[in-house]
């Protein structure tokens, strides 16, 4: 089971979603970096359930650092957090054992691991895990702010309402990193919350669409081919659970541009060579050339719903029905955004390292 990822930085994530603990592990982590409690707990409670838009298992995420961190700052040794499970219902998941819950990692994590997974509320490929990238990620922030670097992510689009698109970057992002609910327009946000509420109404769930920009990282970060920073960031972002797809910029539609609307030209402002137009999202050849990185992310609905579905027992290799019971995301996408914001952050900190 591969659960490390980086090079200069490499974190590894561990633990299961109703196990004892859950946590991260960071090496290679510069010393004297200052560590933000507050700060961390902020972050958490970005990712944390309320109201009707989330599960009714809410954890308050009482972290603690156990390594690699002394007086308040990173020692340079590896530096592991570890967070309680404390608000578990196992008994929500027995009756269903072997019936394979659509769109969930039930069959194909019983066929990999030979029955010996931990399947309670999605065991290791719960998203419940992503708390923990959260926490990390939130050691790395604030030394990327030292550098420069800021990230931010907004829902874009939900049930068909769009927000709006970034205008000033840094005001834009320095307001997204306050917000609950992740949108520059609030009639937009309104509209969305409403939209997830009436799917929880009907027992369903709702995607959507993630948009990030990462700020401030200079020209010449990355590399060709395997670790491009579209490879890297990618990497990362599909790692997510629920993340099913990855553009940088608006590469779908953009592509089927001609070349002479495509193209990015170079000019030179106030000493600094820039591009005048951003189609390629900041990199050329997989290095970055100093404008925003643009990425979009495709979130899918939360496949656990309260409707009655067509799966199988796969124990008894027989069709069977579903009807789910326990605590459930009518939506993710809106605590998915710093998660987002968290693994983009762990890895552009390992790109500058």
């Amino acid at each position: 089971m591969k659960n490390t990822f980086g090079n200069n930085l490499s974190f590894t994530i561990f633990g299961e979603s109703h196990g004892s603990q859950i946590g991260i592990v960071l090496d290679g982590l510069k010393s004297g970096i200052k560590i933000d409690e507050e700060f961390i707990d902020h972050q958490l409670s970005l990712r944390r359930p309320y109201g009707k838009l989330s599960t009714a298992r809410v954890e308050s995420d009482p972290f603690e650092i156990v390594s690699g961190a002394f007086n308040g700052y990173t020692t340079g040794s590896p530096l592991t957090i570890v967070i309680p499970n404390e608000n578990t219902r196992s008994s929500d998941y027995s009756e269903t054992r072997f019936l394979a819950r659509p769109s969930h990692a039930d069959y194909t994590a019983y066929v990999k691991y030979k029955g010996y997974e931990d399947y309670r509320g999605g065991g290791h490929f719960s998203g419940r895990i992503t708390a923990a990238l959260v926490a990390g990620a939130a050691i790395v922030i604030p030394a990327l702010k030292e550098e420069g670097i800021l990230i931010g992510t907004h829902i874009k689009k939900l049930s068909g309402i769009s927000d709006r698109d970034f205008n000033d970057y840094r005001s834009d992002i320095e307001y997204l990193n306050n917000e609950q609910f992740a949108v520059l327009d609030k009639d937009a946000g309104s509209a969305m919350i409403k939209a997830i509420e009436d799917a929880a109404a009907d027992g369903d769930s709702i995607g959507g669409h993630l948009e990030s920009v990462i700020l401030g990282l200079r020209a010449g970060l990355g590399e060709p081919f395997f670790d491009s920073l579209e490879s890297l960031y990618s990497h990362g972002l599909f790692s997510i659970p629920a993340i099913k797809g990855v553009e940088f910029g608006n590469a779908f539609e953009d592509c089927e541009l001609k070349g002479s609307e495509f193209n990015d030209p170079f000019s030179v402002r106030d000493g600094r060579i820039v591009t005048d137009t951003n189609h390629n999202s900041g990199i050329n050849g997989g290095i970055s050339n100093g404008m925003p990185i643009i990425i979009r992310c495709a979130v899918k609905p939360t496949p656990s719903i309260y409707k009655e579905q067509k799966t199988v027992d796969f124990n008894k290799n027989e069709d069977s029905k579903l009807t789910l019971k326990g605590r459930h995301d009518p939506a993710i996408i809106h605590r998915a955004r710093v998660v987002a914001d968290s693994m983009l952050a762990l890895i552009t900190y390992d790109v500058i390292s």
